[in-house]
């Protein structure tokens, strides 16, 4: 037995009971890698050693309610991650979750070391994050952490929404269910008063938020639940070539268009996607490299291109 690996392993699990009200054997069985049967000697271990820990197996284990130990002293690598993911907080949330990331990681801060701090000032002051402001409405800085919120107090919101193909906003009244990120953008599901059923909504198009006293009607599933039960979009394969020289500058957005692969030879990079809508996003995407890239599959794409082409009004 790895004596070590196996200590890493049980300590990790004292502190993901310390964070969390509740830990199932079989999510952390999955983290670590290894078999239930291993996590409840894990956990046996810990009761031995004198943590009081409550639960059974099948079930789940928590901390008996009071019981922590004084905080422990990061490691220089956890020191330097928060600093890291202060400036990846400034570019990926909104205004209002960030000042509240700001405001806790300066609680830590205090408890730092000099040198500590001197190294994450160094970092800070060397390491540059492009704004993504756009990615949200400047009128509504605390939109997602109005939906964290709501989630955890199971509290109701009121918000003004307008979609794609509204010019002016809709007032609905609608229970969050839960927050992603895909692609560029912040999504959130939540069942809709207005619509009487369950919609995904995007944070950017939200023109005003506010958290209602009013408790959930409904019990909800997990987020993963309803992203599950979404409609099957069909994927189609596209490969397309473009001379290596040029292909550095696809790199950027190509993520988006839905980027599997890609095979370099000496007289071009060859790239594969699997791409959800090949009409309205990738065709219009190619044409801006049109002058370089060449469409080897599918057919119906270039005809599409062609169709577009046809279209433009100069």
């Amino acid at each position: 037995m790895d004596v070590t690996k196996r200590f890493n392993r049980i300590l990790t699990i004292y502190f993901q009971l310390q964070a969390k009200p509740v830990v199932k054997a079989q999510d952390l069985a999955a983290q670590f890698e290894v078999s239930q049967r291993t996590i409840y000697r894990d956990i046996k271990a810990l009761e031995q050693a004198g943590i009081p820990i409550y639960g059974e197996a099948g079930t789940g284990y928590g901390l008996v309610e009071g019981y922590r130990l004084p905080p422990t002293k990061f490691s220089r690598e956890e020191i330097l991650t928060l600093a890291a993911a202060e400036k990846l907080m400034q570019k990926f949330v909104d205004p209002d979750l960030y000042r509240h990331f700001t405001s806790a990681l300066n609680k830590i801060k205090s408890y730092l070391q000099y040198s500590d701090k001197n190294d994450i000032n160094v970092l800070e002051k060397n390491m540059l994050m492009g704004s993504l402001a756009h990615r949200f409405n400047a009128n509504v800085p605390a939109a997602l952490s109005t939906l964290f919120e709501s989630i955890a107090q199971r509290r109701a919101v009121t918000m003004g929404y307008q979609n794609s193909l509204s010019t002016k906003a809709t007032q609905r009244e609608i229970e969050p269910v839960g927050v992603f990120h895909q692609g560029a953008y912040w999504y959130f599901i939540a069942y809709c008063h207005l619509r009487k059923d369950y919609r995904q909504f995007r944070v950017d198009r939200v023109q005003e938020i506010h958290l209602s006293p009013t408790p959930f009607t409904r019990e909800h599933e997990s987020l993963s639940y309803y992203l599950k039960k979404e409609e099957p979009i069909q994927v189609t394969t596209i490969r397309i070539k473009v001379p290596l020289a040029y292909a550095r500058y696809m790199e950027w957005e190509r993520s988006y268009y839905g980027f599997q692969s890609e095979e370099i030879t000496d007289d071009g990079v060859t790239m594969t996607f699997a791409c959800k809508n090949r009409e309205h996003e990738f065709a219009r995407w190619y044409l801006m490299y049109a002058d370089q890239a060449e469409i080897l599959e599918p057919e119906e794409l270039k005809e599409q291109v062609k169709t577009l082409l046809s279209n433009i009004k100069v």
